[in-house]
């Protein structure tokens, strides 16, 4: 119905009280709305550390049009569910819901399947480049080296577990000892971290048929000559400590799978413990990923060094070991430095425990290979992340970046973020809560702890419930199970 003037019939009232907006205006406008709408605030506090260039619109095809999960919008929103307590995609959906009603603008649906959707659009090769660029980024900021000023690599690896679907059981296969429908796919995964820092290098996914020792040698090209490659016995290999010492990476391991040399067997004796020796080429393992024109190719004996390290502080498994190592010269390498550097390697269990046990991802939540890939990569890169901002807090306030507590870390960032996130304030009050947000870091320091023992052992006890030992179609459950009942069972 027209609503018309008497003395004018052909005007209308609600044409004549503002000018008609343009197209570039309304688009200007629904720009606004889906900016306010996205959580790439998060980046004013993450953005020095993860170029905003990667995260552009692509010029065609997926994730190229400006929607409220466009493709840097949906990169903060899996950063957000990563660093998110809950970690469910629902987490996602309420958080643009929320911001939604802040500007009474009609509630998005409650559905996650257009998150979903664009998670899937994410490709590998730029979070890749997002990685590679947080481990650059805090290489500048490090500290000294721990040995010399050389930067020490520590490598281990560890298990994941994910959901039991046919795709991942394909690509990850749980366990023989498991029986089908009862247990869950199983991930390898082998990681190079920088000792000074805790930033993840590099990595490596394979399944339960993947040793460690293949996996570190798809990641040789992350080692610069003059850096110190520290591991346990599981990296005790001939032609691993060859080829890193070809490309200049000195190795500390320990001892494994051979008799240790005697000093009447010994080159020279170097001081109390310590040793020259030669190692002699063992027979070529058939199963080995390498070639046996590669393994003719090894020199018959390499000159190494042994050192027997007696553990005399208490609670630990062991009272003795021997290192092996390439760092032939005891003044500028003593042999009370390198046994000190070899406890360290105890850091990359806590870096894994940070990962896994605070950040979540000792159980994934994808079901297809292809997001679970990217899952385990956007893990790294949040816990990347995360070591930057604690680097840049270390560095504000003068303390040692390696002393201040990564789950601290992780719970001031998930308090300051609704903070950050509100569209009102302004970049410069932003600016000062993400001061604010570093003092809060740097204020939370571990002491040091000598010589502590770190069994592995849990003390919580599990409930009495019955293990599922059949497909769930065929398992009976005892009724009024007692504790006894239930562990015969």
């Amino acid at each position: 119905m027209q609503n018309l003037t008497p003395l004018f019939p052909g005007f209308h009232l609600q044409t004549l009280r503002r000018t008609p907006r343009s197209a570039q205006q309304k688009l200007a406008e629904t720009l606004e709305q889906l900016r306010q709408k996205s959580f790439s605030q998060l980046g004013e506090c993450l953005g020095k550390f993860i170029p905003t260039h990667y995260l552009r619109p692509t010029k065609s095809g997926a994730l190229s049009r400006r929607r409220v999960f466009s493709k840097e919008n949906t990169f903060w929103a899996f950063f957000s569910q990563v660093l998110d307590a809950d970690g469910g995609c629902q987490e996602v959906v309420r958080k643009i819901q929320a911001f939604a009603a802040m500007k009474a603008k009609p509630l998005p649906s409650s559905s996650t399947a257009a998150y979903c959707q664009a998670r899937k659009k994410l490709d590998l090769p730029s979070l890749e480049a997002i990685l590679q660029q947080t481990a650059q980024r805090l290489q500048v900021v490090a500290d000294p080296g721990r040995l010399n000023g050389r930067r020490v690599i520590v490598v281990d690896g560890t298990g994941l577990s994910m959901p039991d679907t046919v795709a991942n059981q394909q690509v990850w296969p749980q366990p023989r000892s498991q029986q089908p429908g009862c247990g869950f796919p199983r991930a390898a995964l082998c990681a190079c971290f920088c000792l000074q820092t805790g930033v993840v290098l590099s990595y490596e996914v394979g399944n339960k048929h993947s040793h460690e020792l293949p996996l570190l040698r798809k990641q040789w090209a992350t080692f610069n000559p003059g850096d110190i490659f520290l591991g346990d016995k599981g990296f005790c290999s001939y032609y691993d400590v060859f080829h890193l010492h070809e490309r200049g990476v000195d190795s500390v391991i320990t001892l494994a799978r051979r008799i240790p040399v005697t000093e009447m067997e010994a080159v020279q004796v170097l001081g109390d413990n310590d040793l020259l020796i030669q190692w002699k080429k063992p027979v070529r393992n058939h199963a080995s990923s390498y070639s046996q024109a590669e393994w003719e190719g090894l020199p018959n004996t390499l000159v190494l060094r042994q050192i027997k390290v007696i553990v005399k502080h208490p609670g630990f498994r062991v009272t003795a070991f021997y290192l092996i190592t390439t760092l032939l010269d005891p003044e500028a390498y003593p042999a009370s430095d390198l046994a000190d550097l070899y406890l360290q390697r105890w850091d990359v269990e806590l870096f894994f425990r940070d990962i896994k046990t605070t950040m979540g991802m000792d159980i994934l939540r994808c079901k297809t290979p292809d997001m679970v890939r990217k899952e385990i990569l956007m893990h790294l890169i949040v816990y990347n992340g995360i070591r930057c901002l604690m680097g840049e807090a270390a560095k504000a306030q003068g303390v040692r970046v390696r002393r201040l507590s990564f789950k601290g870390s992780v719970q001031a960032l998930r308090q300051w973020e609704p903070h950050l996130n509100q569209a009102k304030i302004s970049r410069q009050e932003r600016h000062h809560l993400i001061g604010r947000l570093y003092e809060s870091i740097a204020g939370n320091s571990v002491p040091e702890r000598p010589g502590r023992s770190e069994p592995r052992a849990v003390k919580r006890r599990p409930k009495p419930y019955q293990l599922l030992t059949a497909p769930r179609q065929e398992m009976k459950e005892i009724p009024h199970r007692g504790r006894s009942r239930a562990k015969r069972a």
